[in-house]
């Protein structure tokens, strides 16, 4: 998979792995600042996404389910970011088999325009080759120093709502390359025009497939929000193990851990057994409360139903470790909260995490194993607790 990009390093960190350190330290960010523009200024006027043919890939209905603003402040989006602040842009390498003409493409999801950038290069494969880079200034302009794992994340939920997207629609198979490499960008998704063989036909022309249990409907990802707290009720064990299930498959090949801190009758640790049909304890003790401090002091996941917990990315990790981490553990957490919301659970992704090592408070070697990511879960939403 290749993409060509714009070099764009505004406010990159000089050393990741440093930056990610103070993050994890109990040091607080100062004062907001300015967060400067929502959407990365592009050269030349914006242009409409043309409606796509029979069989072309729609990128107006690709980009409308995965990155653009659904209303005027631009906070509402598929994709969840840390403070709604979305800082990942996205640069579109379009091939063959598109609603657009071969050519690389600036994405506005406020307007949710394009601007065209310059010819796509030879090689350029058929479909639409998303490249994920980010302004880190509006993170930046209230997390502070805390802000890099909270951009990786982001960038990680970003590239799973292209995915599942794509799997919406009825697209060849997406691919996402997430293996933290390269700074710029920090992720590609590859989304291939529609592939004969697995749509049907109908009198007014081609459709998806009927949704699947890994296939979202479009109504769905549209629908998706974070739930505001509190996040109170305990999940079922099989949702809790459909939502393990779904995090692990998705971040199989990453360097992560996955975990669920789970409250009374027996408070602890859970993971995935070995035969993947039941969940085994292997901590024992309230936990939710510690969680609760190291995320920058949010009482509330106290009180959670359950918390699912992505952990890992020792302190001695290299950059493109940290973010490979990061990255898979944004995708892995979205794609658990769409499997969440589908067995009636409230769920909210937490990023921000200070001197969560998860390791150390179970007797481990410490800087051995650090929360990266956490997805609360809860049966009731917060309005409906607040009726009863």
């Amino acid at each position: 998979m290749r993409a060509t990009v714009d070099t764009f390093r505004e406010d990159r960190p000089a050393d990741l792995v440093a930056a990610l350190a103070r993050a994890r330290s109990p040091e607080r960010p100062g004062p907001d600042t300015p967060p400067g523009s929502p959407v990365r200024p592009r050269p030349g006027p914006s242009l409409p996404i043309p409606q796509a043919g029979p069989a072309s890939l729609d990128l107006r209905a690709l980009l409308r389910l995965s990155l653009a603003a659904s209303d005027a402040s631009g906070r509402l989006r598929p994709a969840p970011s840390a403070g709604a602040l979305h800082p990942v842009d996205a640069e579109l390498l379009v091939g063959t088999g598109c609603s657009l003409p071969p050519g690389r493409y600036g994405y506005d999801p406020l307007r949710h325009r394009v601007h065209h950038l310059g010819p796509p290069p030879d090689d350029t494969p058929p479909g639409v080759t998303a490249a994920l880079d980010v302004t880190a200034r509006r993170t930046v302009s209230h997390y502070g120093h805390r802000a890099w794992p909270l951009l990786l994340l982001d960038t990680g939920h970003a590239a799973a709502s292209l995915v599942l997207a794509a799997r919406a629609l009825g697209t060849g198979e997406p691919e996402a390359r997430l293996d933290g490499l390269t700074e710029n960008p920090l992720a590609v998704v590859h989304v291939p025009p529609p592939d004969a063989r697995n749509r049907t036909h109908r009198a007014d022309g081609p459709r998806a497939p009927e949704p699947s249990g890994d296939t979202p409907t479009p109504a769905e990802l549209l629908t998706r929000r974070s739930t505001p707290p509190p996040l109170p009720g305990a999940p079922s064990h099989d949702a809790l193990r459909a939502v393990l299930a779904t995090a692990e498959r998705a971040a199989a090949d990453a360097p992560l851990r996955w975990s669920a801190a789970v409250g009374p009758p027996r408070a602890g640790l859970v993971a995935p057994a070995p035969d993947g049909t039941s969940l085994r304890r292997y901590a024992a003790g309230e936990a939710r409360p510690t969680l609760a401090a190291w995320a920058a002091g949010q009482a509330w996941i106290a009180d959670a139903g359950a918390v699912l917990i992505a952990h890992g990315c020792p302190t001695d990790a290299d950059a493109a470790h940290v973010r490979r981490a990061h990255l898979r553990a944004g995708h892995a957490v979205h794609l658990a909260h769409v499997t969440a919301l589908r067995h009636g659970l409230a769920a909210r992704p937490v990023g921000s995490w200070q001197q969560a090592d998860l390791g150390a408070a179970l007797g481990a070697r410490p800087d051995r194993d650090w929360v990266v990511h956490a997805l609360a879960l809860g049966t009731r939403h917060a309005d409906e607790e607040n009726r009863t």
